[in-house]
């Protein structure tokens, strides 16, 4: 389950430390956490959609997800305050390093026309976001027992400084960028 994160230690660590020129292992970046989230707009109307989006990513992720709850009454979106607008799940350590690698080798892979994911997509401090419009990439999830296809966002938060030591950090680690 950790290979990932043996491979890390014994071929990526020292690889980015000769790379980078880092005199301290303790500069090396690092995977920090995986934080997955799907809003869900539509809870609003119909409470039992979030209890599908928890089943979904729950069944994805192996680590049950919290709701996040509007913080602000909107008139035009007929929102309160304290209904519940998405679903979301931090992932640390051996579970974020089995999610990793699962999307990276089994996930990417089955969407179709897959050319890679966004090179771009770096924030400036190092982490990096990406979009999932389905949520059937994942082979955990049925085709059959799902009631709406649904998308969700994924964001990799490193200790990289730079967003050139996180790109090489996911790219060692086996994120597909496109060319």
């Amino acid at each position: 389950m950790a290979r990932l994160k043996d491979y890390y230690v014994s071929d990526i660590a020292p690889a980015l430390m000769k790379k980078f020129g880092y005199k301290n292992v303790m500069q090396i970046p690092k995977l920090d956490k995986v934080v997955i989230n799907v809003g869900c707009g539509e809870a609003k109307e119909n409470s039992k959609v979030v209890d599908a989006v928890i089943t979904d990513l729950s069944a994805i992720t192996g680590q049950k997800p919290i709701v996040c709850k509007a913080k602000k009454s909107v008139a035009n979106f007929k929102l309160r305050e304290g209904m519940p607008v998405g679903v979301k799940v931090t992932l640390r350590s051996d579970k974020m390093y089995e999610f990793v690698d699962r999307l990276f080798n089994v996930a990417f892979p089955r969407v179709r026309d897959f050319k890679g994911i966004n090179p771009n997509s770096f924030d400036g401090r190092g982490n990096y976001s990406t979009g999932i419009k389905e949520q059937l990439i994942f082979p955990e999830i049925e085709f059959d027992k799902i009631d709406k296809v649904r998308g969700m966002d994924i964001n990799f938060i490193t200790t990289a400084k730079t967003d050139e030591e996180a790109k090489e950090l996911l790219s060692m680690l086996g994120a597909p960028f496109a060319k």
